[in-house]
């Protein structure tokens, strides 16, 4: 029986979130370039974020730059922008009703990736089925320090009272606001870290590391993360009878 087979439709994931790892090391495996691995890494996000929104998944947000990645290589930074223009694929998007959305420090990001962003964003607001999120010059640090600062701001402003402030308040200022917390996160590529990402979100996400690297990761992997999951029992805080 192969792992699609064994997958309770009834019990997927709300929310998948991945730390896509493993391109460069994929592409020097390969002899090649790291530019290689991440053009292979492009096409594996095609194929997973369309059987996400086969099996009813709403949401799937996907590691893809973080800002820890602005300190490498310029070229290797310029041909990851290029390839960002170039592997968002709209047609795609609109076949599978998927909601195109992005999450991130993005005004670092050059000018003509913002116009291709908006348009996609634009374009998909109109679709009801799963939301692909792309979290871009993002980072968990980044995002907790920003909502620190205007939560203060709007303190210091009499919007908000310091003794009113709970984590609900928050989950309200952080990027992910629009959507529930991960029910999994995935992490492919060997390595065993959140690597600063989703870390107020993935307080009682159930973790899954594997050592396919991304560009190998395709559906079979993916529902094998699926299954893995929906055999964990999740208690939040509770015991196995109270549940």
């Amino acid at each position: 029986m192969s792992y699609k087979e064994q997958i309770d439709l009834n019990r997927v994931p709300v929310h998948v979130a991945i730390i896509m790892d493993g391109n460069g090391r994929w592409a020097k495996r390969q002899g090649k370039e790291r530019t290689f691995g991440h053009q292979a890494g492009a096409e594996t996000v095609h194929v997973i974020a369309e059987e996400a929104a086969r099996l009813g998944i709403r949401y799937l947000t996907l590691y893809t730059f973080s800002t820890e990645n602005w300190k490498r290589p310029v070229d290797e930074v310029a041909a990851l922008m290029d390839l960002l223009i170039d592997s968002i694929e709209e047609e795609t998007f609109m076949k599978n009703n998927i909601r195109f959305r992005v999450i991130g420090d993005v005004a670092k990001l050059p000018e003509k990736v913002r116009a291709r962003l908006d348009a996609c964003i634009a374009r998909t607001s109109v679709n009801t089925g799963m939301s692909l999120v792309l979290a871009l010059s993002y980072s968990s640090r980044w995002e907790i320090t920003n909502a620190a600062r205007c939560i203060a701001a709007d303190a210091a402003d009499g919007r908000l009272k310091p003794e009113g402030i709970n984590e609900e308040t928050v989950q309200s200022y952080l990027a992910t606001s629009f959507m529930p917390d991960p029910d999994l996160l995935i992490r492919t590529g060997g390595e065993i870290r959140l690597s600063n990402y989703m870390l107020w979100q993935c307080a009682y996400s159930e973790l899954y590391f594997c050592e396919t690297y991304w560009p190998d990761f395709r559906e079979e992997e993916f529902w094998k993360a699926i299954c893995d999951f929906q055999k964990r029992e999740r208690r939040f805080g509770k015991t196995s009878e109270q549940i």
